[in-house]
């Protein structure tokens, strides 16, 4: 399947996490040829059936990551891609960041996990923007716009309770090393129009669950937040440095706190309006 500019072959010694994907990724288109490879495999012959434990293997895997259970199937194939996309995407600047968009003008929301990007960013996809992504934000090089990743949102524990009604969502995944997670289709406006870049016009680096505050970032802290958000920089050399360096120059960034959803969507869209 194709998100994005990323094609994905994803193999399973199961049928179901095959079949999980298929369901939430119905939407998605199926290209001839895929950017990745990876596969779910067992972590032996005889543990497909006894305790069956799925570890990812693949053009990028890491040999030391804990298997799952097979009930998390689905988690570690969405683990799968970020893997691909992690350790071998070059085509683009990589960061952690959710990114939504009004027109062709986009916002980053950077922050560790935790931070609440990705329930804002599922909020706002509901309120009249474009969800772009939740995991990734792909910055061109040459170009500086964000290219749409929009994979399903993952939600976590207290945040479930804000999956907007009539979201298409997979199965419940309980006692994940995050606690209890789901994942959410983002809407069918934004698969459709993934193929769509929006050039940034703000940098929010939010955090959940303290006063509402709001601050201004200096260039140079700036610059050292997008580069920690980073799992490419180092490895695109000049060309990784010159697109964080213009990022940085040309668009403003805050570090918002917030203490819940509506608060976070309301401090958002009046920053939106403040530009």
């Amino acid at each position: 399947m194709r998100v994005g500019p990323v094609g994905f072959r994803i193999g399973s010694d199961w049928h179901a996490p095959i079949a999980a994907l298929d369901a939430l990724y119905r939407d998605y288109p199926r290209p001839e040829f895929a950017d990745y490879s990876f596969r779910l495999e067992a972590v032996s012959p005889w543990r497909r059936r006894v305790r069956p434990s799925v570890r990812v293997a693949g053009d990028y895997w890491l040999p030391d990551a804990s298997p799952l259970p097979l009930a998390q199937g689905l988690l570690a194939a969405e683990m799968g891609m970020n893997l691909q996309v992690a350790l071998g995407h070059r085509r683009h600047l990589l960061l952690h960041a959710a990114v939504v968009a009004r027109g062709d003008r986009a916002i980053l929301m950077s922050g560790v996990s935790g931070a609440g990007k990705s329930t804002l960013a599922l909020m706002l996809s509901h309120r009249g923007w474009r969800f772009l992504g939740d995991e990734f934000a792909m910055i061109d090089p040459d170009t500086g716009l964000a290219h749409p990743f929009p994979r399903p949102v993952s939600l976590k524990n207290e945040s479930l309770s804000l999956i907007p009604e009539g979201c298409r969502t997979g199965p419940l995944l309980t006692g994940t090393p995050k606690g209890d997670v789901r994942h959410v289709a983002p809407p069918a406006a934004a698969i459709a129009a993934m193929d769509e870049p929006a050039r940034p016009a703000l940098v929010i680096f939010p955090r959940f669950g303290f006063p509402s505050a709001l601050s201004g970032l200096a260039p140079t802290e700036t610059f050292m937040r997008l580069t920690q958000a980073s799992t490419n920089y180092v490895a695109m050399g000049e060309a990784g440095f010159q697109a964080l360096t213009r990022l940085r120059a040309q668009v403003p960034a805050v570090a918002l706190d917030y203490p819940d959803g509506e608060a976070g969507v309301a401090a958002v869209e009046a920053l939106w309006e403040a530009l």
